[in-house]
């Protein structure tokens, strides 16, 4: 059921919201050991919240899983995936996790992530691997990865997600799902922190089918006052027929496998098919630039955070309590200058104002969410000689190159979905295709800022979905 289906249903008293928050305990006690999807069980509580009265909300008390990293619920636990947190409990529940509340959702748990959310898999070392309910042997992706798995394994109707690069469409793309990571400032988002990684970090869900993707974002969008962003809806498209730009080339240059072109192309014959004109181009932007800007960005984001925790704990932090990657992220950041940082935020203003002028000539820009098919959850990514320069981050004589060498083979999985993050433009990936393995591979539709509405009509025609 979607939805739609389910908020009827409750509203006849046909179910109740406790039957609902039952059969999703027992989905996750019969399942959750195969796939390592959920991390936090909140079912206790979940029952007694069963019993109130949902009837004045939206969605009348429906269960979900928030995500084990930002989505803070007051007295809940606040690991963020990482040892360092593993006995931290949320001081407070943030806005947009209030507002999930005030929605009418009941929260049943929270779901795995990576540590701080810095990879496309989810295999934190606090809670584990993650395996895709689609072939076990594969990842669900990140840093949604846990989110996604246990919605593809019907632990609940729909699931909290977020993504700042990627970790909602990528997961998305992995395991069948529709994905969206809506336009910047649209969000609700604080209280105290309202920029996250710049504006590029935003939380939303991932769902079954895009009908819930609309219903779920006209639901909680919103512009927060105290933030810096603000979300403008777009005018209306009044014509029938669209132009649309694609491209299966890799903005970093790396590999695009044979199945995410027939992906794509399938979805441009599709588009053909129903009257649109398809054109072969690429935004004139330096991808190459923009990535490092936006590890640059990451790097500082992650000094900032661990200079906070270090002034929070009276001490520095030591490279065992973390993973590596966040160890070289945080070093990495430490060493970036403010004018290098400046400079990085000054290209994602421009690289937004080019992809602004690009949907003037264009109503969406269409490429693969994926390269490659999921990484199998055994896949080694760094050398042990890799690893040991990694180690010696704080004395290396070029500190970006490892950063860049440390991304670079994950990066090859994932290079399209960055774009949308940097210049705040909504971008959602649907499941159009499979492969003779029987493996997804989402294709990513993006459109100017604050049309969402754009992205939900044509992806609902794709997707036979009716309204």
């Amino acid at each position: 059921m979607d939805l739609k289906a389910y908020i009827q249903e409750l509203e006849a008293k046909t179910i109740n919201p406790k039957q609902l928050v039952e059969a999703s305990i027992e989905a996750i006690n019969n399942h959750n050991a195969t796939m390592n999807a959920v991390v936090h069980p909140r079912f206790e509580k979940a029952l007694a919240e069963a019993e109130n009265d949902y009837s004045h909300t939206i969605f009348k008390g429906i269960p979900i899983l928030l995500k084990s990293l930002g989505h803070s619920l007051a007295d809940e636990p606040s690991t963020a995936a990482s040892n360092l947190f593993k006995d931290a409990t949320a001081q407070h529940t943030n806005n947009f996790v209030q507002n999930i509340l005030d929605l009418g959702f009941i929260v049943i748990g929270q779901t795995n992530s990576p540590e701080f959310g810095f990879k496309n898999i989810t295999d934190s070392k606090l809670y584990g691997v993650t395996r895709n309910p689609r072939n076990l042997e594969t990842t669900p992706g990140g840093s949604s990865g846990g989110a996604a798995a246990a919605l593809v394994a019907g632990f609940t109707p729909v699931v909290a997600a977020s993504d700042g690069g990627g970790s909602i469409r990528i997961p998305a793309s992995y395991t069948g799902l529709v994905g969206l990571k809506p336009t910047r400032g649209s969000i609700p988002t604080g209280p105290y922190m309202h920029r996250g990684w710049q504006g590029a970090s935003m939380n939303f869900f991932l769902t079954k089918t895009v009908g819930d993707t609309e219903l779920l974002f006209e639901s909680i969008k919103q512009n927060t006052i105290a933030s810096p962003f603000n979300y403008v809806v777009a005018k209306a498209i009044p014509k029938k027929t669209l132009r649309i730009a694609y491209t299966d080339v890799s903005p970093v240059g790396s590999v695009v496998s044979e199945d995410a072109k027939a992906a794509l192309m399938q979805t441009v014959q599709q588009l053909e098919a129903l009257g649109h004109t398809l054109v072969y181009e690429t935004p004139d932007y330096d991808g190459m630039k923009l990535m490092e800007t936006y590890y640059m960005v990451n790097g500082v984001e992650t000094a900032a955070m661990f200079k906070d925790i270090e002034t929070t704990l009276e001490r520095p932090v030591a490279m065992h309590e973390i993973e590596l990657m966040s160890w070289v992220l945080y070093h990495y950041g430490l060493r970036v200058q403010g004018w290098q940082m400046v400079d990085a935020l000054n290209y994602w203003d421009r690289v937004s104002d080019i992809m602004h002028q690009f949907h003037q000539k264009y109503d969406l820009y269409l490429t693969p969410t994926t390269a490659k098919a999921a990484p199998s959850v055994n896949h080694v990514y760094h050398t042990d000689t890799f690893v040991r320069r990694m180690e010696r981050i704080e004395s290396d004589e070029n500190p970006y190159q490892v950063v860049w060498d440390m991304f670079e083979e994950s990066l090859s999985y994932t290079p399209f979905t960055m774009l949308a993050n940097i210049t705040g433009q909504p971008a959602l990936s649907i499941p159009l295709y499979r492969n003779q393995n029987n493996e997804y591979f989402g294709t990513q539709l993006m459109a100017a800022k604050g049309n969402e509405a754009l992205l939900f009509s044509i992806a609902k025609t794709l997707m036979n979905e009716k309204d």
